[in-house]
Formats: structure tokens, C-alpha cells, sequence
């Protein structure tokens, strides 16, 4: 295969078709885990922790964590008590992560292979950005929920302060490659990720998409200046 010919295989456009998406994601599986620790500085491990809290999820509760990669986010929300299922559309990252102990299925975030209404909460963590329809998934996200059920998007996003703004934007176009060369099993794709971060909406503007997919009473909360936000939801009764 000629060297084009594989970028364009593991190297996703903007306009995110699935298939590239998903290639690109088998293409970085493999040290994906440990490429997030070391680009976010270790900040990963605060924001999986910050997602369960805002979760709030309580013993016996169903819940889907979509865009799961190797499941490190699963395990995390299963240490509240609930029942996690990790969920994500790319079969590489799902097979890196079979050692952790939680249930992992695949499936597409515009195309859920969920019952309606069979789950109190849905997270999906820095993948609702790599959707080539974002409305549709959170529609879709909003059939799987039962009534009262919550929903919590961690995704990158823009940082408030402008200094901190500036300098963010140059490590993602610049440094964030740069790192990936050294540690990931695909450094291509972060290329990709750094491009994607930087047209994804702001915070207030991706809360306004939420509300028009149909949950209601949605605030977001900045996470590290807003180099990562937390937007929650709740489908009503």
C-alpha cells in the first residue's frame, strides 16, 4: 500500500466519515491510553474523575458510556456502584481494552443498538466532536435515556481566558503533533484531533445544540480554564 494511500486510510477529514473515523481510532488503540496521559500533562485522570461526579450515579443504575475506547472511563464510572457499558464504533480500540472487566459492546453513536429507555444516564467523553452527525447522536443518546435520566458530555472546548486561549490553540496545531510523533502508534491522527478540537463549537454554543436535541435544563461547567468542558442534560419525565 502506498504511504498516501495509508494516511488516507488512518487519517480521518473534517467532514468525519465513519469508516476513516473508526480506522483512524484501530490505528491508534494501542497506545492511546498512555498518549492521552502524557499530551494532557496527566489532567486524563481529572477528568474521568470529574465526569462521574457529575454523573452523580448511585448503585444499581444503568448506564452507557459511549465513545468508551479501551473502556479507562468505564472503570472509572463503575467504581460508583453503577452497571457501565462501554460502548464505541471503533473494533481496535474495543479489543485493546478486553482485559479491563466491563461489559463492551459495539455500536454507532447515530444508530444505538439500545432498547428505547434503557439506561438512567449516558456520557459520551471527547467523541461527540468525532460524530459525523452530533444532533442525531444526542437524539439518539435522548431515546436511550429513561425519563429523568441525565446526560454528560466531556469534550474538549474553548478556554476562557484569552492569554491561555492563544497559547492553547498553538499546542494543540503544534506541540500536540509533535508529542504524538514521540509515543503514539499513530501519529497521524493527532493531527486530525488537533484540527477537530479547534472547529469544535464553545461551550455555550454546544449547549444550545443539546437543548434543540430535547434535554432540558442544560449547563455546562469548565474543567483546567475551559481547556475541557462538562455539559449536562436530563430528558424530563
Amino acid at each position: 500500500m502506498a504511504k498516501t494511500e495509508r494516511q488516507e486510510l488512518i487519517r480521518a477529514s473534517l467532514d468525519k466519515q465513519p469508516h476513516e473515523v473508526a480506522s483512524m481510532f484501530d490505528g491508534v488503540a494501542k497506545r492511546y491510553d498512555l498518549t492521552n496521559t502524557l499530551i494532557s500533562g496527566g489532567q486524563d485522570v481529572y477528568w474521568r474523575y470529574e465526569t462521574r461526579k457529575a454523573l452523580a450515579l448511585r448503585p444499581g443504575e444503568r448506564v452507557l458510556d459511549l465513545a468508551a475506547g479501551t473502556g479507562v472511563s468505564t472503570v472509572e464510572m463503575a467504581k460508583s456502584g453503577a452497571w457501565c457499558v462501554a460502548a464505541d464504533f471503533s473494533q481496535g480500540m474495543l479489543a485493546a481494552g478486553r482485559f479491563r472487566n466491563v461489559p463492551m459492546v459495539a455500536g454507532d453513536a447515530m444508530a444505538l443498538p439500545f432498547a428505547d429507555e434503557s439506561f438512567d444516564a449516558v456520557t459520551i467523553s471527547y467523541g461527540l466532536r468525532n460524530v459525523a452527525d452530533p444532533d442525531l447522536a444526542l437524539r439518539e443518546m435522548l431515546r436511550v435515556t429513561k425519563p429523568g435520566g441525565r446526560l454528560v458530555v466531556a469534550e474538549f472546548s474553548t478556554p476562557t481566558f484569552g492569554p491561555f486561549r492563544t497559547v492553547y490553540m498553538e499546542y494543540l496545531m503544534k506541540a500536540l503533533p509533535w508529542v504524538a510523533k514521540k509515543v503514539s502508534s499513530n501519529p497521524d491522527a493527532y493531527v486530525y484531533l488537533a484540527e477537530s478540537i479547534r472547529a469544535w463549537p464553545t461551550q455555550s454554543q454546544l449547549a444550545l445544540r443539546i437543548a434543540d436535541a430535547g434535554w432540558s435544563a442544560v449547563k455546562w461547567r469548565n474543567l483546567s480554564g475551559g481547556a475541557v468542558a462538562l455539559h449536562r442534560g436530563y430528558k424530563l419525565a
